[in-house]
């Protein structure tokens, strides 16, 4: 579906950063109800300084930092979004959540259903995620799969600044609670899997061309980022552009399928493209073992078992906590997932 916007005309080069900062921007200015605050985000502008400038310009009642208490942070949010503000709230890493984890899955994700309606729980929850800056066990890690799992949360991952900030607008404007996951290595220009390097970026250059007013990107449109006929690639994030590079390293003509929003998911755009090429490989930088992409082989084998050639393949990281020292060999690289695409295309 296309983007909802009101002038796509006038645009300027963004990374990432810019991008969802310049959504919390639009967001902060056309509704008083939204406020944006977390560790660090207020003065400092966050760790990333995706939110750099905005209480400077919005006052410290609309950005404001919190202190180092997820549960309270996320708590707190709750009660915003259950009397009508809309909370944009940063959790530092992703790897920080779990304190919060009770008031996001038994609070946020329930409300509507817990009270018939009368509430519901429009906030919105953005996390780092995924490695690429050597962090670790307690700053690397990719929980999107145990968000996917709860009922009443969405979840979204954008690869690009396009989708970046069209996704956060619309994430700030549903009346659900938004599991916003942004990739490290995607902030300022999409890395390989191998090493710390460029891979084909967007629009041949590390920034992005992307309005500088409002527009929205449907939280449940899947987008074909590269097409192609000899095999399916679906998966989202950071590997998007890994599996880009895999092809050209390949020379497979796979057509890649962006998810961006994992939940609810854009079902239909997956199902025509595996019934089209007839071979699907599914690649994700999450833990392989009860990964998302096993849901995702699932719904492939469920809705496509009749147009297979070959068996569903999957390409994901290591099952063993994360590896500060090898967290390059432990990511799925253009090597891995093109072995994967050459086992696919020989399967009888």
């Amino acid at each position: 579906m296309a983007a909802q916007t009101d002038d796509l005309k006038q645009t300027a080069a963004m990374t990432m950063v810019q991008a969802l900062r310049s959504a919390m921007d639009i967001m902060l200015t056309r509704d008083e109800n939204v406020v944006v605050f977390g560790e660090d985000v207020g003065f400092f502008g966050g760790v990333f300084r995706c939110t750099e400038g905005l209480q400077e310009k919005h006052g410290r009642t609309r950005v404001f930092d919190a202190p180092i208490s997820e549960s309270g942070i996320v708590g707190a949010a709750v009660g915003m979004a259950a009397y009508g503000l809309r909370p944009v709230v940063e959790i530092q890493f992703a790897d920080y959540y779990y304190p919060a984890m009770d008031q996001i899955v038994s609070e946020a994700a329930r409300l509507r259903y817990r009270s018939a309606g009368e509430f519901t729980s429009p906030m919105t929850i953005r996390m780092p995620c995924g490695g690429g800056i050597f962090g670790g066990q307690t700053h690397s890690q990719s929980p999107e799969v145990l968000f996917t799992h709860v009922s009443g949360l969405r979840t979204v991952m954008p690869s690009n600044p396009f989708d970046a900030k069209g996704l956060l607008i619309a994430a700030i404007e549903s009346d659900d609670p938004v599991i916003f996951l942004e990739p490290k290595r995607l902030y300022n220009g999409p890395f390989d899997g191998d090493h710390d390097k460029p891979v084909v970026p967007w629009s041949g250059h590390p920034l992005a061309d992307v309005p500088l007013g409002y527009y929205s990107v449907p939280l449940e449109s899947a987008a074909v980022f590269r097409p192609g006929r000899a095999l399916t690639v679906l998966t989202y994030g950071t590997m998007v552009f890994v599996a880009q590079a895999a092809c050209e390293l390949s020379g497979i003509d796979a057509e890649i399928i962006d998810l961006r929003s994992l939940w609810p998911l854009d079902l239909d755009t997956l199902v025509k493209s595996v019934k089209k090429t007839g071979r699907c490989v599914v690649v994700h930088e999450a833990t392989r073992s009860s990964g998302f992409g096993a849901e995702l082989a699932a719904l492939v084998q469920e809705h496509c078992f009749y147009h297979l050639e070959a068996p569903i393949e999957r390409v994901a990281g290591w099952d063993t906590p994360y590896p500060h020292a090898q967290e390059w060999a432990y990511f799925p690289g253009p090597a891995r997932l093109a072995a994967a695409f050459k086992r696919s295309m020989e399967a009888a």
